[in-house]
């Protein structure tokens, strides 16, 4: 992992400051991965689009947009939020998935770019806009590709995407409603290490970009590996990027035409920016297992559950201690089991326990299940720690609900 990270006095500060469990979010590490992404990429003409969906705390889409990154918006809520957190429109895209018409509308009203999934909603598109509103196709590449299953987005039978053997039926519609097609998209899901998988998805949009006339950007989705655990590496940008410049020479060469690459990146941008700090509940030993009962569940942190992720924690409280293993467990009324037989540094009862790789899909993925509070957000920022979202308090179990005076 990279060096540029939060200390331990820092982040047992933040949780003495603002309370546990808290999100904690450190500004510069975003704006590296950011830098890192455009210098490996500086071989070509390359936009990047921050997948919002990761995190969208409206403080952190305004530091994206300060450090020069766009935004890529999975609903048009979040297109919403880009445009209130001050993104220029055409800096933002929206990339539809089975979603009603009327939300791509909506998206078209207000001026930003649009990724369209379904020949439905493209054919939809075509009669009602024809040649006077660019749009993009997302494409399904039929390449199996991502940590588990959960996360691949671009196999045979994900439900993302046209799928590519349907092709000749959006050159059918293009050509029936006048479309024009700028941009055509594909993501073959998170967790991506290997660059060939990325060289196959090159392979497949260079084969038909020749098929449109107005094409004037290459989209690859996002999906780059950041490392969970100190022995993992994540993807090789450079070496990603390399490829990529030579396959962009290729076309150009063969076809004479120039063409944009677009790239849409959450976790890699935010994921290692973002730490979650608990505090431990209760210590329970049952026959020989050891568990280890913190103030979150899954309530606020899913991923391990839902994902069978994996985030290195660490006990900042005692880190010098002996080496045990742990189950580290939630207080929710489910299995909510974040690490099974890990080994840490003696855990006692109100130490504090960080989680590392917290900045994507925590929070943003986080619910008030049981009646518990979504905890409080902290940005760090030049040194800085100042608090973002406020903890939830009572009010907020009630917010939106409809007393009715006759029960």
């Amino acid at each position: 992992m990279s060096e540029l990270k939060l200390s331990s006095q820092q982040l047992a500060a933040i949780a003495g400051e603002f309370g546990t469990p808290v999100y904690v979010y450190h500004a510069e590490k975003i704006k590296a991965q950011y830098e890192r992404l455009t210098n490996a990429f500086s071989g070509i003409n390359a936009k990047f689009f921050y997948a919002c969906k990761a995190l969208t705390n409206i403080n952190i889409l305004r530091y994206i947009k300060s450090i020069g990154c766009n935004v890529d918006c999975s609903s048009v809520n979040e297109v919403e939020l880009a445009i209130y957190a001050g993104f220029e429109r055409k800096n933002i895209l929206y990339t539809s998935n089975n979603i009603h018409f009327s939300e791509i509308e909506r998206a078209a009203d207000l001026g930003v770019n649009i990724n369209i999934d379904s020949l439905s909603n493209l054919e939809k598109f075509g009669k009602k806009y024809g040649h006077s509103y660019p749009v993009g196709i997302r494409l399904r590449p039929n390449i199996m590709a991502g940590g588990n299953l959960k996360i691949s987005t671009g196999h045979a039978k994900s439900k993302f995407g046209i799928p590519l053997e349907q092709i000749e039926k959006v050159l059918d519609i293009a050509k029936q409603t006048n479309l024009r097609i700028q941009n055509l998209h594909i993501h073959t899901g998170s967790e991506i290490k290997d660059v060939e998988v990325f060289a196959k998805g090159m392979e497949v949009l260079f084969e038909i970009a020749h098929y449109f006339p107005e094409l004037e950007v290459l989209d690859f989705g996002g999906g780059f590996k950041v490392p969970y655990k100190s022995d993992e590496e994540g993807t090789d940008m450079e070496l990603l990027g390399q490829k990529m410049k030579e396959e962009f020479e290729w076309f150009e060469n063969k076809y004479n035409r120039k063409l944009q690459a677009w790239f849409e990146p959450g976790k890699f941008i935010v994921s290692e920016a973002g730490y979650f700090i608990t505090k431990v509940n209760v210590i329970k030993n049952s026959n020989g297992t050891v568990f280890a009962g913190v103030d979150s569940g899954l309530n606020h942190l899913i991923r391990p559950m839902f994902y069978g992720s994996y985030h290195q924690i660490e006990n900042i409280s005692n880190p010098a201690g002996p080496l045990n293993l742990y189950n580290v467990v939630g207080n929710i009324c489910e299995t909510d089991t974040f690490a099974e037989d890990r080994e840490l540094n003696e855990i006692r009862e109100e130490d504090l326990l960080v989680f590392y790789n917290a900045g994507a899909y925590g929070f943003e993925m986080a619910s008030n299940y049981n009646s518990r509070f979504k905890p409080a957000e902290v940005l760090v920022k030049d040194g800085k720690a100042q608090l973002i979202r406020k903890r939830d308090s009572f009010d907020h179990l009630l917010y939106n609900q409809i007393e009715l005076a006759d029960l």
